[in-house]
């Protein structure tokens, strides 16, 4: 095998702004672009291979032909062909609607489908972006559907003032939403599904209020209250910074002017790295060779043992693994 790069799954959507094409560098007049898709197996929105021998084929298709290979051991025995992450760019104009995710358990009895825990990292923010995350203060889930009604759940909610390089961790059932202004790198469980909890009155381009999942989202909640729902992190050069470790993924930044050689010998999974700043280029122990740039996502698969990062400058990239 060999490292993978997909064609980005750009979404246009109400609140979508226009960052991402410039930010990828992509020859594409699109507007109101929301979400760029890196890396996903979700039906409907499979990543296609970009380039090398297996150009044209799914994700999907890729690990029934690699198995093992590319997932890990251990992964393909908990996954099969189901590749377990999803990864995007989420550039928001508008506020994004108050919602939530379930759990494994809910969303498999529910929907048959995986969880959704997730992570922000924020790649820029403009002046008065925020990001809104867990509760501020302790309400029952009566309050929590009169407030709804009555649109006041965002005085419950927890707003945080956000600059580039912050972190976010979204275990599944914690209420949360994008705010405008903010452009984020997400890292999450392959899961499409959300709760939409409020939506700030917005209509759609017909001039109908989106569907609002009230009740649904009201068993998925964890009402818990945290004192900071913010990832703190010492910020180091040229080592790896364990932002996130849960049972679903691991992630690390890696703030980079140095080469660094990362040894995955004993991991037994893919690893998955995005560029958010800055470029680089990276070698493997098989000597392929992959430049790689702000913008783009590279899937190394579990049978590549080490990887060198040789920094163009300065560079960031977030690695992520199960």
């Amino acid at each position: 095998m060999y490292p993978l790069k997909f064609e980005p799954i750009l979404k246009q959507t109400l609140w979508g702004g226009d960052k991402i094409i410039s930010f990828k560098q992509l020859n594409d007049t699109r507007t109101e672009v929301g979400e760029s898709w890196e890396i996903s197996a979700v039906e409907g929105s499979e990543s296609i291979v970009a380039e090398g021998p297996d150009k044209g084929m799914t994700l999907t298709e890729v690990l029934s032909k690699y198995r093992e290979e590319l997932l890990g051991e251990a992964n393909y025995a908990r996954f099969g062909v189901k590749f377990p992450l999803l990864v995007k760019f989420i550039d928001a104009r508008q506020d994004l609607s108050i919602q939530v995710h379930p759990s494994d358990e809910l969303a498999k009895k529910r929907h048959n489908s995986m969880g959704k825990t997730e992570m922000w990292y924020v790649i820029g923010a403009d002046k008065g972006a925020k990001l809104r995350s867990g509760f501020s203060e302790q309400i029952t889930p009566k309050e929590y559907k009169d407030r709804v009604y009555n649109n006041t759940i965002t005085e419950v909610l927890q707003e945080y003032d956000i600059q580039p390089g912050d972190v976010f961790f979204l275990p599944a059932g914690r209420v949360h939403s994008i705010g405008a202004g903010a452009f984020i790198a997400e890292i999450q469980q392959t899961s499409d599904v959300t709760y939409r909890i409020y939506d700030f009155d917005r209509k759609d381009a017909k001039g109908n209020a989106r569907e609002l999942h009230t009740d649904l989202a009201r068993e998925a909640i964890n009402f818990e209250v945290l004192d900071d729902y913010r990832t703190q992190y010492d910020v180091v050069e040229n080592e790896p910074i364990e932002l996130v470790a849960c049972p679903y993924f691991t992630t690390s930044l890696y703030d980079m002017t140095e080469e660094i050689t990362c040894d995955y010998s004993e991991l037994d999974s893919f690893v998955i790295f995005v560029c958010v700043e800055g470029s680089c280029t990276l070698y493997d122990n098989e000597k392929n060779e992959v430049s790689f740039k702000a913008g783009e996502t590279v899937l190394m698969p579990a049978s590549i043992q080490e990887v060198t990062i040789v920094p163009n400058g300065k560079v960031k990239l977030l690695e992520t693994y199960v």
